[in-house]
């Protein structure tokens, strides 16, 4: 039998360590591990890493509370408001690096560390001055096809150290399911040292696998990849949940604003760390 993997935000909070590499679930405003970041925060977690494909909220966050210092993404977004805006700032700043990426050497990367291999090839980006600058951080390399003689880009496997992982539903063990577009988080879930579930809601096994067969779904977590689970009811807010809830564009617009003022944590302080104790 799995063992029991429910937990509290707080002792969830204490597997992420100091300089891990972290990725998070959904992307721009969808299904953001809010409670879980609040945890962290609230822990004063410093130095990570952070690497995603399209992130949002949620790292404009971990980077405004000082959780986060290093970003490799393809693009931090606000959708139709603009650029994150703390990540944007304090890269043009240089208080963190900023590691340009593109989305699909992103997804191969996180494949190549899902399915166990160094790295995986992709094309589309030979010729990009992104090139040079990923060679020299050791994140790419051109390699030829043995059969074709074509040049490509190889990926390396892209591990992080933590995925945080916000799902609508799981069990004590950390099987859990995700409807709606699950975007790379199956792969991040794969590709992970660490897997930190929150759930919209914790059931028993048995209605979790009669859930899913009734909506025809597969699961998206399993125990075997799952380091905690915390039931959190609406931990994603203010990023939407699809089925459940829409993000909640009013709170997000009231923190963009904040942060293009240089109060990010007067946001955070007052709407998110008050919300999860």
């Amino acid at each position: 039998m799995p063992s029991v993997k429910l937990t509290s935000l707080s002792e969830a909070a204490g597997l992420v360590r100091d300089n891990d590499e972290v990725t998070i679930s959904g992307m721009t405003f969808f299904r953001n591990p809010m409670a879980l970041i609040s945890a962290i925060i609230r822990a004063g977690v410093r130095g990570l890493s952070f690497v995603d494909r399209e992130p949002g909220l949620g790292l404009d966050i971990m980077v405004a509370s000082g959780a986060v210092n290093r970003v490799r993404a393809a693009m931090a977004t606000f959708e139709h408001y603009g650029l994150a805006p703390t990540v944007r700032r304090k890269a043009e700043e240089g208080a963190i690096s900023y590691l340009e990426d593109t989305c699909g050497a992103v997804i191969a990367g996180l494949r190549a560390g899902a399915q166990g291999v160094p790295f995986m090839p992709t094309r589309g980006v030979v010729g990009s001055d992104l090139l040079k600058i990923h060679e020299a951080a050791g994140t790419w390399k051109v390699i030829e096809d043995p059969f074709t003689g074509e040049k490509l880009v190889a990926v390396r496997s892209i591990e992080p150290d933590v995925a945080l992982i916000h799902v609508h539903v799981s069990d004590e063990y950390g099987n859990a399911m995700i409807m709606g577009p699950r975007f790379e988080d199956e792969l991040k879930i794969r590709a992970a040292k660490r897997v930190i579930l929150s759930a919209e809601k914790v059931v028993g096994s048995e209605e979790l696998r009669k859930l899913t067969r009734d909506l025809g779904l597969t699961l998206s977590a399993t125990s075997l990849y799952v380091s905690a689970v915390v039931r959190a009811p609406e931990g994603a807010w203010p990023t939407g949940v699809y089925g459940l809830y829409e993000p909640d564009y009013g709170a997000i617009e009231a923190y963009y604003k904040a942060a293009k003022q240089g109060l990010a944590a007067n946001w955070i302080r007052d709407n998110l760390l008050r919300r999860w104790q």
